[in-house]
């Protein structure tokens, strides 16, 4: 009778951690429905617990600069070639009570149902926490943490880039016609760190002045200003303590080498193209206007047409 009793309830809970298996593989299948593909879901907020969707939300929000590339963000489980994830899960491991990891198997599969042979089958882990009452997705492929460091990074950056900006404007755009504002466009060519405590930018920086007339911001007057800065990291701020210049005229080039160095022929290229820097210009003047909620669409240089905002 004993031996009976011990088999029953062996069986009972083997019935029950399979059964509890099976409901978290279910779970997972479930969720596996709001893994970011090129876009975060808004109703993905209720499939996520709180501070994944934070981070996700705030990644894919960021500014997308021209120096910033984080388009890993938007390709978790397919590439950019059109074909849709393909989802398996094949095992789920239950760490605790509120924690589980699901193996998930991902194939490529084109919009009339077929398979991408050409790819190969990928193993991804799902992981779930079980936030009141209900399993939801804490992160994924351990995403969270290259979100959260990206975010610091990019904040560093973008206080780099406000001072660099504040000191254009206070100490070479007063120097131009001006305007009602100065929004200068920023062009990074590369960083230096010599020490934790300070650190050298190059740069093809431009000023511009701009009045704003309606929708459209007219440019009062602009202007170029390439070299490389001293910045002066300090705990909470960037300080720029000096700033040389390219020479205009005969001596531009030979000075630009000297002062680029290794570094000329990628300034070289962005100076000398003007579709890079009109991009750049759109897309840091457009974040201006959000930035500043202005109820701005166009900018116009004098004499040639609008050009619309993004």
């Amino acid at each position: 009778m004993k031996r009976y009793l011990t088999f029953l309830l062996t069986a009972l809970v083997l019935a029950g951690c399979s059964s509890t298996e099976q409901q978290l593989k279910k779970r997972a299948m479930e969720l596996c429905a709001y893994v970011p593909d090129h876009e975060l879901l808004e109703r993905s907020k209720d499939h996520m617990t709180p501070d994944f969707y934070a981070v996700l939300d705030t990644m894919f929000n960021l500014p997308a600069h021209e120096a910033m590339d984080h388009e890993w963000l938007y390709y978790f489980v397919t590439g950019n070639g059109g074909t849709i994830a393909d989802y398996e899960v094949v095992g789920v491991e239950k760490t605790d009570a509120t924690h589980a990891v699901a193996t998930i198997l991902v194939r490529q599969q084109w919009p009339d149902g077929s398979f991408d042979e050409t790819t190969d089958v990928e193993e991804h882990k799902l992981y779930m926490e079980r936030i009141g009452g209900q399993w939801l997705m804490a992160d994924f492929d351990e995403h969270k943490a290259d979100c959260i460091q990206y975010i610091a990074n990019n904040r560093k950056e973008q206080a780099l880039r406000d001072a660099i900006s504040d000191y254009l404007i206070r100490e070479i755009g007063i120097h131009y016609q001006q305007g009602e504002l100065c929004v200068p466009t920023l062009m990074m060519v590369a960083e230096d760190e010599t020490d934790s405590t300070q650190m050298l930018v190059y740069g093809d920086f431009w000023i511009f002045w701009y009045n704003q007339s309606g929708d459209t911001l007219l440019t009062v007057s602009g202007g170029n200003h390439s070299g490389c800065m001293t910045v002066s990291c300090q705990p909470d701020s960037f300080v720029i303590t000096a700033f040389e210049q390219t020479v205009d005229g005969a001596g531009n080039e030979a000075s630009a080498k000297r002062i680029f160095g290794t570094h000329y022929d990628i300034y070289q290229n962005m100076h000398s193209n003007a579709d890079v820097r009109e991009a750049v210009r759109q897309e840091q003047l457009s974040e201006y206007i959000r930035r500043h909620n202005m109820d701005v669409r166009y900018y116009r240089d004098y004499g040639w047409p609008a050009v619309e905002l993004e």
